[in-house]
Protein backbone atom coordinates (compact mmCIF):
# COMPACT_ATOMS: atom_id res chain seq x y z
CA UNK A 1 0.00 0.00 0.00
CA UNK A 2 1.41 3.34 -0.93
CA UNK A 3 0.41 5.46 2.17
CA UNK A 4 2.08 8.60 1.26
CA UNK A 5 -0.40 9.23 -2.18
CA UNK A 6 -3.57 8.65 0.69
CA UNK A 7 -4.75 11.82 1.14
CA UNK A 8 -7.66 13.44 2.86
CA UNK A 9 -8.18 16.96 4.55
CA UNK A 10 -11.22 18.49 6.60
CA UNK A 11 -11.82 21.41 3.56
CA UNK A 12 -12.95 21.67 0.20
CA UNK A 13 -12.87 19.94 -2.05
CA UNK A 14 -12.03 16.68 0.16
CA UNK A 15 -15.03 17.89 2.66
CA UNK A 16 -18.08 20.40 2.04
CA UNK A 17 -21.76 20.44 2.41
CA UNK A 18 -24.40 19.34 -0.19
CA UNK A 19 -27.22 20.84 1.83
CA UNK A 20 -28.35 21.74 5.10
CA UNK A 21 -28.14 17.98 6.33
CA UNK A 22 -25.71 15.88 4.03
CA UNK A 23 -21.96 15.91 4.10
CA UNK A 24 -19.86 14.47 0.65
CA UNK A 25 -16.40 13.20 1.89
CA UNK A 26 -13.52 12.22 -0.46
CA UNK A 27 -10.58 10.33 0.37
CA UNK A 28 -7.34 10.47 -2.82
CA UNK A 29 -5.56 7.18 -3.33
CA UNK A 30 -2.63 6.26 -5.41
CA UNK A 31 -4.32 4.98 -8.62
CA UNK A 32 -5.22 0.93 -8.77
CA UNK A 33 -3.57 0.34 -5.06
CA UNK A 34 -6.80 0.45 -2.61
CA UNK A 35 -8.95 -2.31 -2.92
CA UNK A 36 -11.85 -1.35 -0.60
CA UNK A 37 -12.63 1.92 1.33
CA UNK A 38 -14.94 2.20 4.54
CA UNK A 39 -15.63 5.43 6.30
CA UNK A 40 -16.62 5.26 9.89
CA UNK A 41 -18.19 8.04 11.66
CA UNK A 42 -20.04 9.25 14.50
CA UNK A 43 -21.18 12.29 16.54
CA UNK A 44 -18.25 13.30 18.69
CA UNK A 45 -20.43 13.27 21.54
CA UNK A 46 -22.18 10.02 21.09
CA UNK A 47 -20.34 7.39 23.59
CA UNK A 48 -21.59 4.43 25.58
CA UNK A 49 -19.71 2.72 28.09
CA UNK A 50 -16.73 4.46 27.57
CA UNK A 51 -17.00 3.29 23.45
CA UNK A 52 -17.30 5.71 20.69
CA UNK A 53 -21.03 4.60 19.14
CA UNK A 54 -20.20 4.36 14.99
CA UNK A 55 -21.58 4.05 11.56
CA UNK A 56 -19.40 2.31 8.72
CA UNK A 57 -20.24 3.09 5.56
CA UNK A 58 -18.16 1.77 1.99
CA UNK A 59 -16.87 4.22 -0.27
CA UNK A 60 -17.01 4.28 -3.91
CA UNK A 61 -14.58 5.61 -6.56
CA UNK A 62 -15.74 8.65 -8.58
CA UNK A 63 -13.13 8.76 -11.29
CA UNK A 64 -9.36 7.98 -11.62
CA UNK A 65 -6.90 10.55 -13.38
CA UNK A 66 -3.57 9.47 -14.28
CA UNK A 67 -1.85 9.81 -10.72
CA UNK A 68 -5.07 8.63 -8.49
CA UNK A 69 -8.23 7.20 -7.65
CA UNK A 70 -11.00 9.19 -5.77
CA UNK A 71 -13.15 7.32 -3.37
CA UNK A 72 -16.51 9.43 -1.90
CA UNK A 73 -19.18 8.37 0.24
CA UNK A 74 -22.18 10.84 1.45
CA UNK A 75 -23.38 11.04 5.32
CA UNK A 76 -26.18 12.82 7.02
CA UNK A 77 -25.31 13.23 10.75
CA UNK A 78 -27.98 13.89 12.87
CA UNK A 79 -26.70 16.78 15.04
CA UNK A 80 -24.27 18.33 11.60
CA UNK A 81 -21.17 16.93 13.91
CA UNK A 82 -18.82 14.37 12.88
CA UNK A 83 -15.56 12.77 14.31
CA UNK A 84 -14.39 9.82 11.55
CA UNK A 85 -10.92 7.81 9.87
CA UNK A 86 -10.77 5.83 7.09
CA UNK A 87 -10.34 2.31 6.83
CA UNK A 88 -8.52 1.69 4.13
CA UNK A 89 -7.38 -2.12 2.12
CA UNK A 90 -5.03 -3.71 -0.51
CA UNK A 91 -5.08 -7.11 -1.37
CA UNK A 92 -2.03 -7.20 1.25
CA UNK A 93 -2.40 -4.99 3.90
CA UNK A 94 -5.59 -2.92 6.06
CA UNK A 95 -4.71 0.25 8.19
CA UNK A 96 -6.72 3.06 9.80
CA UNK A 97 -5.93 6.33 8.55
CA UNK A 98 -6.46 9.27 10.44
CA UNK A 99 -5.68 12.97 11.01
CA UNK A 100 -2.67 11.78 12.73
CA UNK A 101 -1.75 8.73 10.20
CA UNK A 102 -2.19 5.40 9.92
CA UNK A 103 -3.15 2.89 12.55
CA UNK A 104 -3.25 -0.76 12.33
CA UNK A 105 -6.49 -1.09 14.11
CA UNK A 106 -9.81 1.26 14.49
CA UNK A 107 -9.94 2.02 18.00
CA UNK A 108 -13.74 3.53 19.88
CA UNK A 109 -12.13 4.49 23.03
CA UNK A 110 -10.19 7.43 21.56
CA UNK A 111 -11.10 9.62 19.07
CA UNK A 112 -9.05 12.45 19.83
CA UNK A 113 -6.23 11.62 16.74
CA UNK A 114 -9.85 11.25 14.18
CA UNK A 115 -10.48 13.66 11.60
CA UNK A 116 -13.33 16.25 12.57
CA UNK A 117 -16.00 18.60 10.79
CA UNK A 118 -17.30 20.03 14.13
CA UNK A 119 -20.76 21.69 12.66
CA UNK A 120 -22.28 22.15 9.10
CA UNK A 121 -23.08 25.77 8.88
CA UNK A 122 -25.64 26.67 6.72
CA UNK A 123 -24.17 30.25 6.12
CA UNK A 124 -20.48 28.47 5.34
CA UNK A 125 -22.09 26.54 2.69
CA UNK A 126 -22.12 27.40 -1.41
CA UNK A 127 -24.69 29.18 -2.78
CA UNK A 128 -24.87 29.93 -6.48
CA UNK A 129 -27.59 30.70 -8.52
CA UNK A 130 -30.18 28.14 -9.66
CA UNK A 131 -30.59 29.22 -13.08
CA UNK A 132 -26.89 29.38 -14.06
CA UNK A 133 -26.71 25.55 -14.46
CA UNK A 134 -29.46 25.86 -17.11
CA UNK A 135 -27.98 28.62 -19.00
CA UNK A 136 -26.12 28.55 -21.95
CA UNK A 137 -23.78 32.19 -22.80
CA UNK A 138 -23.10 34.18 -25.58
CA UNK A 139 -20.08 36.53 -25.13
CA UNK A 140 -20.20 39.70 -27.02
CA UNK A 141 -17.44 41.78 -28.02
CA UNK A 142 -20.05 44.96 -28.70
CA UNK A 143 -17.78 47.24 -30.47
CA UNK A 144 -17.56 43.98 -33.52
CA UNK A 145 -21.12 42.26 -33.22
CA UNK A 146 -23.49 44.44 -34.83
CA UNK A 147 -23.65 48.50 -35.87
CA UNK A 148 -27.50 49.61 -35.17
CA UNK A 149 -27.00 53.28 -35.19
CA UNK A 150 -24.55 54.76 -37.80
CA UNK A 151 -24.92 58.16 -35.73
CA UNK A 152 -23.28 57.38 -32.97
CA UNK A 153 -20.11 56.04 -35.12
CA UNK A 154 -16.36 56.79 -33.87
CA UNK A 155 -14.03 58.70 -35.70
CA UNK A 156 -12.42 57.48 -38.47
CA UNK A 157 -15.15 54.44 -38.36
CA UNK A 158 -14.29 51.57 -40.58
CA UNK A 159 -17.02 49.96 -43.06
CA UNK A 160 -18.23 47.04 -41.41
CA UNK A 161 -15.39 43.80 -41.74
CA UNK A 162 -13.63 45.92 -44.87
CA UNK A 163 -10.54 45.75 -42.57
CA UNK A 164 -8.78 43.20 -40.48
CA UNK A 165 -9.19 44.09 -36.46
CA UNK A 166 -6.10 46.05 -34.89
CA UNK A 167 -5.83 47.30 -31.51
CA UNK A 168 -7.28 50.91 -32.42
CA UNK A 169 -9.39 50.39 -35.52
CA UNK A 170 -13.30 50.95 -34.96
CA UNK A 171 -16.17 49.50 -37.02
CA UNK A 172 -19.18 51.07 -34.91
CA UNK A 173 -20.52 47.81 -33.45
CA UNK A 174 -23.14 49.10 -30.27
CA UNK A 175 -26.16 47.93 -28.17
CA UNK A 176 -28.72 49.38 -30.59
CA UNK A 177 -26.67 46.23 -32.85
CA UNK A 178 -27.28 43.48 -30.25
CA UNK A 179 -30.71 44.76 -29.56
CA UNK A 180 -31.64 44.20 -33.79
CA UNK A 181 -30.28 40.51 -33.45
CA UNK A 182 -31.65 39.12 -30.22
CA UNK A 183 -33.88 37.31 -32.42
CA UNK A 184 -30.93 35.47 -34.01
CA UNK A 185 -29.79 34.78 -30.56
CA UNK A 186 -32.83 33.05 -29.18
CA UNK A 187 -33.26 31.40 -32.27
CA UNK A 188 -29.46 29.65 -31.88
CA UNK A 189 -30.77 28.64 -28.20
CA UNK A 190 -28.99 31.06 -26.07
CA UNK A 191 -30.50 31.93 -22.48
CA UNK A 192 -27.72 34.33 -21.59
CA UNK A 193 -25.62 37.14 -22.82
CA UNK A 194 -21.75 38.10 -21.18
CA UNK A 195 -21.24 41.60 -22.57
CA UNK A 196 -17.75 42.71 -22.24
CA UNK A 197 -17.04 46.44 -21.32
CA UNK A 198 -19.84 49.45 -22.22
CA UNK A 199 -18.31 51.83 -19.93
CA UNK A 200 -16.35 55.02 -21.39
CA UNK A 201 -13.20 54.54 -22.54
CA UNK A 202 -10.94 55.46 -25.69
CA UNK A 203 -10.41 52.27 -26.60
CA UNK A 204 -12.50 49.51 -28.80
CA UNK A 205 -11.99 46.82 -25.92
CA UNK A 206 -13.31 49.06 -22.75
CA UNK A 207 -10.96 47.50 -20.35
CA UNK A 208 -9.19 50.81 -19.78
CA UNK A 209 -12.25 53.04 -18.66
CA UNK A 210 -12.65 56.69 -18.22
CA UNK A 211 -16.01 56.62 -16.55
CA UNK A 212 -17.44 54.19 -14.79
CA UNK A 213 -20.86 55.93 -14.64
CA UNK A 214 -21.46 56.68 -17.86
CA UNK A 215 -22.22 54.04 -21.32
CA UNK A 216 -19.15 54.81 -24.05
CA UNK A 217 -21.41 56.88 -26.53
CA UNK A 218 -20.18 55.28 -29.16
CA UNK A 219 -22.14 52.40 -27.80
CA UNK A 220 -25.29 53.99 -26.30
CA UNK A 221 -27.16 55.47 -23.76
CA UNK A 222 -28.63 53.85 -21.05
CA UNK A 223 -31.93 54.03 -22.49
CA UNK A 224 -30.69 51.59 -24.93
CA UNK A 225 -29.17 49.50 -22.08
CA UNK A 226 -32.40 49.23 -20.53
CA UNK A 227 -34.14 48.72 -23.63
CA UNK A 228 -32.10 45.95 -24.48
CA UNK A 229 -31.97 44.53 -21.05
CA UNK A 230 -36.06 44.54 -20.93
CA UNK A 231 -35.77 43.01 -24.49
CA UNK A 232 -33.44 39.92 -22.95
CA UNK A 233 -35.47 39.47 -20.02
CA UNK A 234 -38.83 39.35 -21.82
CA UNK A 235 -37.21 35.96 -23.66
CA UNK A 236 -35.61 34.78 -21.14
CA UNK A 237 -32.16 35.55 -21.77
CA UNK A 238 -30.34 36.62 -18.85
CA UNK A 239 -27.40 39.16 -18.54
CA UNK A 240 -24.10 40.07 -16.97
CA UNK A 241 -21.84 43.23 -17.64
CA UNK A 242 -18.07 42.85 -16.96
CA UNK A 243 -16.08 45.00 -14.22
CA UNK A 244 -12.85 46.14 -14.44
CA UNK A 245 -11.79 47.02 -11.07
CA UNK A 246 -8.63 45.94 -10.77
CA UNK A 247 -7.21 48.84 -12.94
CA UNK A 248 -9.01 51.90 -14.84
CA UNK A 249 -7.58 53.61 -18.21
CA UNK A 250 -4.65 56.70 -17.78
CA UNK A 251 -7.54 58.66 -18.73
CA UNK A 252 -9.62 57.98 -15.71
CA UNK A 253 -9.86 61.81 -14.19
CA UNK A 254 -8.98 60.76 -10.85
CA UNK A 255 -5.55 59.28 -11.99
CA UNK A 256 -5.00 62.26 -13.71
CA UNK A 257 -5.43 64.14 -10.36
CA UNK A 258 -2.54 61.63 -8.80
CA UNK A 259 -0.37 62.22 -11.91
CA UNK A 260 -0.15 65.91 -11.75
CA UNK A 261 -0.25 66.49 -8.34
CA UNK A 262 1.76 63.82 -7.11
CA UNK A 263 1.83 62.46 -3.22
CA UNK A 264 -0.23 65.71 -2.62
CA UNK A 265 -3.20 64.39 -4.94
CA UNK A 266 -6.28 63.15 -2.82
CA UNK A 267 -6.27 60.03 -4.73
CA UNK A 268 -2.71 59.57 -4.66
CA UNK A 269 -3.63 56.22 -2.40
CA UNK A 270 -6.05 54.60 -4.45
CA UNK A 271 -3.56 53.53 -6.79
CA UNK A 272 -0.14 51.70 -6.41
CA UNK A 273 1.66 54.64 -6.56
CA UNK A 274 5.58 54.94 -5.49
CA UNK A 275 9.00 57.11 -6.69
CA UNK A 276 9.86 55.80 -9.05
CA UNK A 277 5.76 55.43 -10.58
CA UNK A 278 2.79 53.30 -10.51
CA UNK A 279 1.95 49.47 -10.53
CA UNK A 280 -0.46 49.11 -13.67
CA UNK A 281 -1.99 45.62 -15.38
CA UNK A 282 0.67 43.50 -16.87
CA UNK A 283 3.02 46.53 -17.81
CA UNK A 284 0.32 48.41 -19.66
CA UNK A 285 1.17 52.01 -18.62
CA UNK A 286 -2.46 52.93 -20.02
CA UNK A 287 -3.94 50.77 -17.34
CA UNK A 288 -2.96 52.20 -13.54
CA UNK A 289 -3.67 49.67 -10.68
CA UNK A 290 -5.97 50.36 -8.10
CA UNK A 291 -5.58 49.88 -4.51
CA UNK A 292 -8.47 48.22 -3.79
CA UNK A 293 -7.83 48.05 0.27
CA UNK A 294 -8.17 51.45 0.43
CA UNK A 295 -11.27 51.85 2.17
CA UNK A 296 -12.80 54.73 0.01
CA UNK A 297 -11.35 52.65 -3.14
CA UNK A 298 -13.16 49.69 -1.83
CA UNK A 299 -16.87 51.91 -1.31
CA UNK A 300 -16.50 54.10 -4.50
CA UNK A 301 -16.37 50.90 -6.85
CA UNK A 302 -18.36 48.98 -5.50
CA UNK A 303 -21.31 51.47 -4.82
CA UNK A 304 -20.72 51.70 -8.96
CA UNK A 305 -21.37 48.01 -9.33
CA UNK A 306 -24.64 48.03 -6.86
CA UNK A 307 -25.91 51.57 -8.54
CA UNK A 308 -25.55 49.22 -12.33
CA UNK A 309 -27.07 46.56 -10.57
CA UNK A 310 -29.84 48.00 -8.69
CA UNK A 311 -31.13 50.63 -11.36
CA UNK A 312 -30.58 47.96 -14.80
CA UNK A 313 -32.00 45.06 -13.13
CA UNK A 314 -28.61 42.67 -14.43
CA UNK A 315 -28.40 39.13 -14.02
CA UNK A 316 -24.83 39.57 -12.68
CA UNK A 317 -21.16 40.35 -13.20
CA UNK A 318 -17.96 39.04 -14.71
CA UNK A 319 -15.08 40.20 -12.81
CA UNK A 320 -11.79 41.34 -15.06
CA UNK A 321 -8.33 40.32 -13.97
CA UNK A 322 -9.98 39.15 -10.43
CA UNK A 323 -7.58 37.23 -8.73
CA UNK A 324 -5.27 40.34 -8.97
CA UNK A 325 -7.55 42.14 -6.90
CA UNK A 326 -8.11 41.14 -2.97
CA UNK A 327 -10.26 39.01 -1.39
CA UNK A 328 -11.70 41.20 1.26
CA UNK A 329 -12.94 43.70 -1.83
CA UNK A 330 -14.40 40.49 -3.31
CA UNK A 331 -16.20 39.47 -0.11
CA UNK A 332 -17.83 42.74 0.51
CA UNK A 333 -18.43 43.04 -3.33
CA UNK A 334 -20.63 39.91 -2.73
CA UNK A 335 -22.38 40.87 -0.05
CA UNK A 336 -23.29 44.34 -1.38
CA UNK A 337 -24.40 42.60 -4.78
CA UNK A 338 -26.39 40.08 -3.45
CA UNK A 339 -28.55 41.93 -0.77
CA UNK A 340 -29.92 43.63 -4.55
CA UNK A 341 -29.82 41.06 -6.52
CA UNK A 342 -29.62 37.26 -4.46
CA UNK A 343 -29.86 35.36 -7.75
CA UNK A 344 -26.71 37.80 -9.44
CA UNK A 345 -24.15 35.75 -10.86
CA UNK A 346 -20.79 36.83 -10.16
CA UNK A 347 -17.73 35.07 -12.33
CA UNK A 348 -14.50 35.95 -11.87
CA UNK A 349 -11.56 35.97 -14.93
CA UNK A 350 -9.51 33.13 -13.20
CA UNK A 351 -6.89 31.31 -15.15
CA UNK A 352 -5.81 28.79 -12.95
CA UNK A 353 -7.05 27.00 -9.91
CA UNK A 354 -9.28 29.43 -8.36
CA UNK A 355 -10.43 27.50 -5.53
CA UNK A 356 -9.72 29.90 -2.60
CA UNK A 357 -12.47 32.56 -4.64
CA UNK A 358 -15.30 29.30 -4.74
CA UNK A 359 -15.77 28.76 -1.22
CA UNK A 360 -18.99 30.89 -0.62
CA UNK A 361 -18.02 33.88 0.31
CA UNK A 362 -16.54 35.75 -3.52
CA UNK A 363 -17.76 34.29 -6.38
CA UNK A 364 -20.21 31.90 -7.67
CA UNK A 365 -18.07 30.91 -10.71
CA UNK A 366 -14.88 31.57 -12.58
CA UNK A 367 -14.36 31.34 -16.48
CA UNK A 368 -13.26 27.40 -16.88
CA UNK A 369 -9.73 27.67 -18.86
CA UNK A 370 -8.38 25.09 -17.89
CA UNK A 371 -11.12 23.12 -19.53
CA UNK A 372 -10.43 25.17 -22.71
CA UNK A 373 -6.67 24.04 -22.94
CA UNK A 374 -7.68 20.57 -22.34
CA UNK A 375 -10.32 20.27 -25.47
CA UNK A 376 -7.61 22.43 -27.45
CA UNK A 377 -4.88 19.96 -26.69
CA UNK A 378 -7.04 17.07 -27.25
CA UNK A 379 -9.69 17.91 -29.90
CA UNK A 380 -7.81 20.69 -31.93
CA UNK A 381 -4.15 20.02 -31.46
CA UNK A 382 -3.91 16.14 -31.04
CA UNK A 383 -1.29 17.24 -28.32
CA UNK A 384 -2.75 13.85 -26.03
CA UNK A 385 -4.02 10.96 -26.12
CA UNK A 386 -7.64 9.67 -24.84
CA UNK A 387 -6.40 8.45 -21.83
CA UNK A 388 -4.11 11.33 -20.91
CA UNK A 389 -7.26 13.76 -21.64
CA UNK A 390 -10.09 11.58 -19.72
CA UNK A 391 -7.20 11.87 -16.71
CA UNK A 392 -6.65 15.59 -16.69
CA UNK A 393 -10.72 15.96 -17.02
CA UNK A 394 -11.15 13.65 -14.03
CA UNK A 395 -8.84 15.55 -12.09
CA UNK A 396 -10.63 18.33 -13.35
CA UNK A 397 -13.76 17.89 -12.12
CA UNK A 398 -11.87 16.93 -8.98
CA UNK A 399 -10.66 20.19 -8.20
CA UNK A 400 -13.95 21.68 -6.93
CA UNK A 401 -17.16 20.15 -5.50
CA UNK A 402 -19.93 19.45 -8.14
CA UNK A 403 -21.58 22.26 -6.92
CA UNK A 404 -19.05 24.60 -8.18
CA UNK A 405 -18.64 22.45 -11.21
CA UNK A 406 -22.15 23.01 -12.34
CA UNK A 407 -22.05 26.65 -12.61
CA UNK A 408 -18.55 27.04 -13.52
CA UNK A 409 -18.86 29.50 -16.91
CA UNK A 410 -16.92 27.00 -19.65
CA UNK A 411 -15.67 28.41 -22.26
CA UNK A 412 -13.33 27.22 -25.37
CA UNK A 413 -12.38 30.50 -27.02
CA UNK A 414 -12.76 34.18 -25.73
CA UNK A 415 -11.59 37.73 -26.67
CA UNK A 416 -7.99 37.09 -25.31
CA UNK A 417 -7.73 33.54 -27.06
CA UNK A 418 -7.16 32.24 -30.87
CA UNK A 419 -10.87 31.03 -32.62
CA UNK A 420 -11.10 27.29 -32.32
CA UNK A 421 -11.20 27.19 -36.01
CA UNK A 422 -7.64 28.33 -35.88
CA UNK A 423 -6.62 25.74 -33.04
CA UNK A 424 -8.02 23.16 -34.66
CA UNK A 425 -6.43 24.25 -38.23
CA UNK A 426 -9.48 25.11 -39.80
CA UNK A 427 -10.95 21.09 -39.39
CA UNK A 428 -14.58 21.73 -39.04
CA UNK A 429 -14.90 18.32 -37.89
CA UNK A 430 -13.01 18.50 -35.05
CA UNK A 431 -14.42 21.83 -34.12
CA UNK A 432 -17.68 19.78 -33.70
CA UNK A 433 -16.66 17.33 -31.64
CA UNK A 434 -15.03 19.74 -29.35
CA UNK A 435 -18.25 21.49 -29.42
CA UNK A 436 -20.64 18.25 -28.61
CA UNK A 437 -18.51 17.16 -25.73
CA UNK A 438 -18.23 20.94 -24.55
CA UNK A 439 -22.32 21.56 -24.73
CA UNK A 440 -22.51 18.32 -22.82
CA UNK A 441 -20.21 18.71 -20.16
CA UNK A 442 -21.20 19.76 -16.77
CA UNK A 443 -21.55 23.80 -16.23
CA UNK A 444 -22.45 26.62 -17.97
CA UNK A 445 -21.21 26.61 -21.76
CA UNK A 446 -20.42 30.19 -23.18
CA UNK A 447 -19.74 30.10 -26.86
CA UNK A 448 -18.07 33.51 -28.41
CA UNK A 449 -19.56 35.51 -30.76
CA UNK A 450 -18.98 33.75 -34.32
CA UNK A 451 -17.87 30.68 -33.15
CA UNK A 452 -21.36 29.19 -34.39
CA UNK A 453 -20.57 30.05 -37.89
CA UNK A 454 -17.10 29.24 -38.37
CA UNK A 455 -15.37 32.62 -37.87
CA UNK A 456 -11.83 32.25 -37.97
CA UNK A 457 -9.32 34.63 -36.11
CA UNK A 458 -5.74 34.30 -34.22
CA UNK A 459 -4.60 36.08 -30.66
CA UNK A 460 -5.76 39.10 -29.85
CA UNK A 461 -6.82 41.35 -31.97
CA UNK A 462 -7.29 38.95 -34.59
CA UNK A 463 -9.90 37.41 -32.63
CA UNK A 464 -11.93 40.00 -32.59
CA UNK A 465 -13.18 40.77 -35.93
CA UNK A 466 -16.44 41.51 -36.69
CA UNK A 467 -19.39 39.55 -37.01
CA UNK A 468 -20.25 37.94 -40.26
CA UNK A 469 -23.92 38.55 -40.70
CA UNK A 470 -24.00 37.97 -44.33
CA UNK A 471 -25.20 34.17 -44.86
CA UNK A 472 -23.36 33.42 -47.97
CA UNK A 473 -20.49 33.93 -45.71
CA UNK A 474 -21.86 32.05 -42.97
CA UNK A 475 -21.13 28.53 -41.98
CA UNK A 476 -24.36 27.51 -41.77
CA UNK A 477 -23.51 23.88 -41.31
CA UNK A 478 -21.59 24.45 -38.06
CA UNK A 479 -24.45 27.16 -36.98
CA UNK A 480 -27.36 24.07 -37.18
CA UNK A 481 -24.61 21.36 -35.41
CA UNK A 482 -24.23 23.64 -32.45
CA UNK A 483 -27.85 24.62 -32.38
CA UNK A 484 -28.95 20.86 -32.11
CA UNK A 485 -26.38 20.74 -29.48
CA UNK A 486 -28.48 23.25 -27.59
CA UNK A 487 -31.35 22.37 -28.37
CA UNK A 488 -30.80 19.02 -26.91
CA UNK A 489 -29.08 20.68 -24.10
CA UNK A 490 -32.35 22.55 -23.22
CA UNK A 491 -34.80 19.38 -23.75
CA UNK A 492 -33.01 16.23 -22.91
CA UNK A 493 -32.18 16.14 -19.03
CA UNK A 494 -28.84 14.02 -19.32
CA UNK A 495 -27.47 16.33 -21.88
CA UNK A 496 -27.42 19.37 -19.43
CA UNK A 497 -26.38 20.08 -16.39
CA UNK A 498 -29.13 17.50 -14.99
CA UNK A 499 -26.84 14.39 -16.36
CA UNK A 500 -24.00 12.94 -13.97
CA UNK A 501 -20.72 12.55 -16.33
CA UNK A 502 -18.97 9.87 -16.13
CA UNK A 503 -16.47 8.04 -18.48
CA UNK A 504 -17.01 4.72 -19.46
CA UNK A 505 -14.16 2.08 -19.23
CA UNK A 506 -13.01 0.05 -21.76
CA UNK A 507 -10.04 -0.73 -23.97
CA UNK A 508 -8.66 2.14 -24.80
CA UNK A 509 -8.39 3.40 -28.67
CA UNK A 510 -6.24 6.04 -29.00
CA UNK A 511 -8.21 9.00 -29.84
CA UNK A 512 -11.52 8.07 -28.71
CA UNK A 513 -13.34 8.33 -25.98
CA UNK A 514 -16.97 7.25 -24.49
CA UNK A 515 -18.85 8.96 -21.41
CA UNK A 516 -22.15 9.02 -19.97
CA UNK A 517 -24.72 11.28 -18.70
CA UNK A 518 -27.49 10.24 -16.55
CA UNK A 519 -30.31 10.98 -14.33
CA UNK A 520 -32.46 8.36 -12.40
CA UNK A 521 -34.25 7.12 -15.59
CA UNK A 522 -32.41 8.52 -19.29
CA UNK A 523 -28.78 8.09 -20.08
CA UNK A 524 -26.81 9.19 -22.86
CA UNK A 525 -24.05 7.24 -24.00
CA UNK A 526 -21.39 9.42 -26.19
CA UNK A 527 -18.73 7.97 -28.22
CA UNK A 528 -16.72 9.98 -29.82
CA UNK A 529 -13.69 9.35 -32.38
CA UNK A 530 -11.15 12.03 -32.91
CA UNK A 531 -9.28 9.85 -34.94
CA UNK A 532 -8.73 9.53 -39.02
CA UNK A 533 -10.13 6.40 -39.17
CA UNK A 534 -13.52 4.34 -38.24
CA UNK A 535 -13.52 2.58 -34.91
CA UNK A 536 -15.25 -0.24 -33.26
CA UNK A 537 -16.07 0.01 -29.70
CA UNK A 538 -17.74 -2.57 -27.01
CA UNK A 539 -18.74 -1.09 -23.46
CA UNK A 540 -20.43 -3.68 -21.27
CA UNK A 541 -24.62 -3.31 -20.68
CA UNK A 542 -25.86 -4.03 -16.45
CA UNK A 543 -29.07 -2.32 -16.73
CA UNK A 544 -32.18 -2.60 -19.12
CA UNK A 545 -33.81 0.06 -21.24
CA UNK A 546 -37.06 -0.18 -22.93
CA UNK A 547 -35.74 1.51 -25.85
CA UNK A 548 -32.11 2.84 -27.15
CA UNK A 549 -32.25 5.48 -29.53
CA UNK A 550 -29.64 7.21 -32.12
CA UNK A 551 -30.30 11.19 -31.11
CA UNK A 552 -28.90 12.51 -34.33
CA UNK A 553 -30.44 10.30 -36.49
CA UNK A 554 -33.54 9.19 -34.18
CA UNK A 555 -33.01 5.69 -35.52
CA UNK A 556 -33.73 2.87 -33.57
CA UNK A 557 -30.41 1.50 -31.50
CA UNK A 558 -31.38 -2.01 -29.59
CA UNK A 559 -29.86 -4.11 -32.23
CA UNK A 560 -26.48 -2.49 -31.07
CA UNK A 561 -26.77 -4.96 -27.64
CA UNK A 562 -25.92 -8.31 -27.72
CA UNK A 563 -26.13 -9.93 -24.29
CA UNK A 564 -24.58 -7.30 -21.96
CA UNK A 565 -22.75 -5.68 -24.39
CA UNK A 566 -23.15 -3.06 -26.86
CA UNK A 567 -20.59 -2.56 -30.12
CA UNK A 568 -21.09 0.60 -32.27
CA UNK A 569 -19.09 1.45 -35.24
CA UNK A 570 -18.32 5.27 -35.44
CA UNK A 571 -16.86 6.72 -38.27
CA UNK A 572 -13.31 8.59 -38.90
CA UNK A 573 -14.04 12.17 -36.91
CA UNK A 574 -17.53 11.19 -36.22
CA UNK A 575 -19.50 10.69 -32.82
CA UNK A 576 -22.74 8.58 -32.25
CA UNK A 577 -24.98 9.66 -29.26
CA UNK A 578 -27.19 7.10 -27.57
CA UNK A 579 -30.46 8.03 -25.65
CA UNK A 580 -31.81 5.45 -22.93
CA UNK A 581 -34.83 5.29 -21.55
Amino acid sequence: MDKAAIYHRTDVPYLYGIDQQTIEIKLRSKKGDLTDVTLVYGDPYDWHEGQWQNTRKKMNIIGSDQLFDYWVCKVKPTFKRLRYVFEVCCETEQWTYTEKGFYQVTTYDDTSYYFAHPYLHQTEQFHAPSWVKDTIWYQIFPERFANGDSTINPPNTENWGSQKPTFDNFFGGDLQGIINHIDYLEKLGITGIYLTPIFLSPSNHKYNTTNYREIDPHFGDKEILKALITMCHERGIRIILDAVFNHCGKDFPLFIDVKKHGSTSPYYHWFHTHQSGYETFAFEDSMPKFNTTHPDVKKYLIDIACAWTKEFQIDGWRLDVANEVDHSFWREFRVRIKEINPEAYIVGEVWHDALPWLRGDQFDSVMNYPLSMLLIHYFGQDKIDAQNFQGSITSLLQMYPPYVNDVLMNIISSHDTQRVLNVCNGELEKVKLMYLFFLSYPGSPCIYYGEEIGMSGGADPDCRACMVWDESKQNLDMYNFIQKCTFFRHTLKPFGSAGKFQFIPYNHIQNTIVYEKITDDEKLLFFINSANEPVEITVPMSTHYNTIQNIWTNEDACHLIQGNQLTVKVNALDFIVLHFQ
